[in-house]
């Protein structure tokens, strides 16, 4: 099996990955987040796996490379993460009763042939209506400063939410593994008709 690396320092990716019981490392990509004028969001979190998976690539010229990126929007705006305790609140406060959309893309490319596959994956919430006491105790709780859209669906965040839509909850996390298995296959790494003995995850 060729070596997997994970383009990615996000502790929430390591340990999607970590799901499929595949040998992999990681390594911290270089991508410039901003977006470009008029781009759209499923747009944006496209070129920013599929960026974040060739920033690496130089370094492991014969691993399969996985980037990941995820862009949260309400209604036109694009939600990005908080950051601080304030922001976070004022996320939340925008999002009270409403929907949020995630895109999260997932690139996989080869070091070796250069062949590149990249598909975004959407996922939606509707959220409770949510008084400011609520939004600050889950604040000060869980603090999702890191967290695109300010919560952790796989944590307390869960309570705040009304509804969720979409075909694979962990798009929602940070990185689609239904489409990922998917993408490994067509490489030739079929998860469970190998004998993967556990994962390496280099700190």
């Amino acid at each position: 099996m060729k070596k997997l690396i994970l383009a990615s320092s996000s502790p929430f990716r390591r340990e999607l990955l970590s799901r499929l019981g595949l040998p992999f490392d990681w390594a911290s990509p270089q991508a410039d987040e901003a977006p470009h004028p008029d781009e759209h969001p499923q747009q944006l979190a496209m070129r920013l796996a599929q960026t974040k998976a060739q920033s690496v690539a130089g370094d492991y010229p014969n691993a399969l490379i996985i980037g990941s990126d995820q862009v949260a929007v309400i209604g036109d705006e694009m939600i990005g993460k908080p950051g601080s305790y304030k922001k976070a609140v004022d996320i939340l406060s925008m999002a009270s009763g409403q929907v949020m959309k995630f895109y999260t893309a997932v690139c996989v490319l080869n070091g070796t042939t250069g062949k590149t596959q990249l598909d975004v994956v959407p996922f939606s919430v509707r959220f409770r209506q949510l008084d400011n006491k609520a939004i600050t105790n889950y604040v000060s709780r869980e603090q999702p400063y890191n967290c695109a859209g300010a919560f952790k669906s796989e944590g307390l965040g869960i309570v705040l939410l009304e509804s969720m839509h979409g075909d694979d909850p962990t798009a929602l996390i940070g990185l689609p593994l239904i489409r990922l298995t998917q993408m490994l296959e067509q490489e030739g790494i079929s998860i469970l008709q190998g004998d993967y003995q556990g994962q390496t995850v280099i700190e």
